[in-house]
């Protein structure tokens, strides 16, 4: 089983952003373990006896509110660059995706709605790639916990009988699942890369996005996994 965490970053509906992001991982069922580890170790700098309380979350994180008031922002900064640093040097099998919306460039579309239709078709492109290949893994994807649960599982219902605007689902095992993201480090992952690239196309800060840019699913020489929707016209990394 492939699972895909995603979050978001950026205010759907708040005027004074321009941008929406959702993004995070595909990991195989068994590669979790070791990447919530390897965060686990990153936490642990924060509160040793217990690595567990602390959320690596990246708008705290980098404004250096709620717990990370108190730690220097050299030290934050660092945290997250190796948090995201874990994805470079994981598995090849991991994989980036992300949709990036401008969102006066598809008003009055829902910028929810049109960033979870790219993602959640491009994953499951990529499992169909797999499939060909001989590997017929499924996927699920998980969410950090939100009040549009509900509107977004019957988006993927309407997906897999229905279809999307270049297809219909085929590969995923079951709707999208939500869990709290202070139980889930790699849901604090999926975070972390959205914010990542957030801060890349709302600020251009790209320091962060630098770190998992060559990350996005890839085949034949063309990105999938990254998908930009602005006046730019872009479509890639």
């Amino acid at each position: 089983m492939h699972l895909l965490y995603l979050d978001d970053s950026g205010s759907p509906t708040d005027s004074s952003q321009r941008y929406f992001v959702l993004a995070g991982i595909s990991v195989f069922e068994r590669q979790g373990h070791w990447l919530s580890e390897q965060l686990d170790t990153i936490a642990a700098r924060f509160n040793p006896a217990d690595p567990a309380s602390i959320e690596l979350h990246g708008s705290p994180m980098l404004k250096g509110s709620k717990f990370w008031r108190s730690v220097p922002r050299a030290e934050r900064n660092r945290a997250m660059m190796d948090a995201l640093g874990v994805i470079g040097s994981s598995h090849n099998s991991n994989r980036l995706f992300a949709a990036v919306v401008r969102k006066v460039w598809i008003s009055p579309r829902d910028p929810v709605d049109y960033a979870f239709e790219q993602v959640c078709s491009r994953f499951d492109q990529y499992l169909m790639r797999l499939y060909k290949a001989g590997d017929p893994q499924r996927g699920i994807i998980i969410l950090d916990k939100s009040a549009r649960e509900e509107a977004i599982q019957h988006l993927a219902m309407g997906f897999k009988k229905d279809g999307h605007s270049w297809g219909v689902l085929r590969n995923m095992a079951e709707v999208p699942v939500f869990l709290d993201s202070r139980n889930s480090r790699l849901v604090q992952l999926a975070d972390l890369i959205a914010y990542a690239a957030f801060q890349k196309y709302e600020h251009g800060n790209s320091e962060f996005f630098d770190i998992i840019s060559h990350r996005f699913d890839t085949s034949g020489g063309i990105v999938h996994g990254f998908h930009v929707a602005d006046d730019a016209g872009q479509d890639s990394c």
